[in-house]
This record gives structure tokens, sequence and C-alpha cells, in this order.
């Protein structure tokens, strides 16, 4: 199983549970609590290799769910979640990049994606 294939489902499921409201949206909504967010593990498997660009994978899945959720209680204009969901793309890749060219990710740089992915969570969450 890859690790698209194996973190398609846990998004799925974040997607189809989170309410639709605006203000549960903020207070309910995974990616919002950063400090649970940033002590996240998760799984290795398929083509994520190491547990820090796995920590990186499931932080952005539930970030993009997040995107679509607030998206689909027009919390967000399409403009502005196309936005966020691309950055959390480019942070997702570039840490993949790290990881196919040295072999891991260090703690700092896996701090680093943490910030931006923050920094995308709070514009998520705000309000």
């Amino acid at each position: 199983m890859t690790g698209k294939t194996f973190l398609l489902p846990i998004m799925l499921t974040a997607l189809a549970a989170a309410p639709l409201s605006a203000q549960s949206v903020r207070q309910d909504s995974p990616g919002c609590d950063l400090t649970q967010q940033r002590t996240l593990k998760a799984p290795t498997g398929g083509t994520i290799r190491d547990p820090r660009q796995a920590h990186i994978a499931m932080r952005a899945n539930i970030l993009q769910a997040d995107i679509a959720t607030a998206r689909k209680a027009r919390r967000l204009s399409q403009a502005e979640a196309q936005k966020l969901w691309n950055a959390v793309t480019r942070i997702r890749r570039d840490a993949n990049r790290f990881v196919a060219k040295q072999g891991f990710l260090s703690a700092g740089e896996t701090a680093s994606y943490d910030r931006a992915l923050d920094g995308v969570a709070m514009r998520v969450c705000r309000g």
C-alpha cells in the first residue's frame, strides 16, 4: 500500500466527520489544534520513508481536509482555498524532495515545515 493510498482514507474520514458550520470549523477542526499537530506521529510506508516526512505528510492531509471543509462552509473563497491548498502541496513536495535527496528530514527542516503549516492553519482557523 503506498503512502498516498494509506493516507487517503484518513483524509476522507476527516472530511466526512468535520462539521459544516463556520463556528464549529474553527473550534473542532483537527488542524486548528497546533499543539496536537506539532506532536503528531504518523506511520511510514510506501513512498513515506522517514518518520518526520510522515509527520509532515499527515499534517498536510489534515490541513487540506480542513481547507476543503472551510471552503464547503463558505468561510474561504475559492481563490483563498486554492492558494492555501497549493501552499500545503508545496510544503509536502519540498519535504519529499529533501527526503529523496538526503534520505531524511532533519529536525530543523521539520521545524521549518511545521512553522509553514502553522501559518496555513492560522489562516484557515482564524476568526
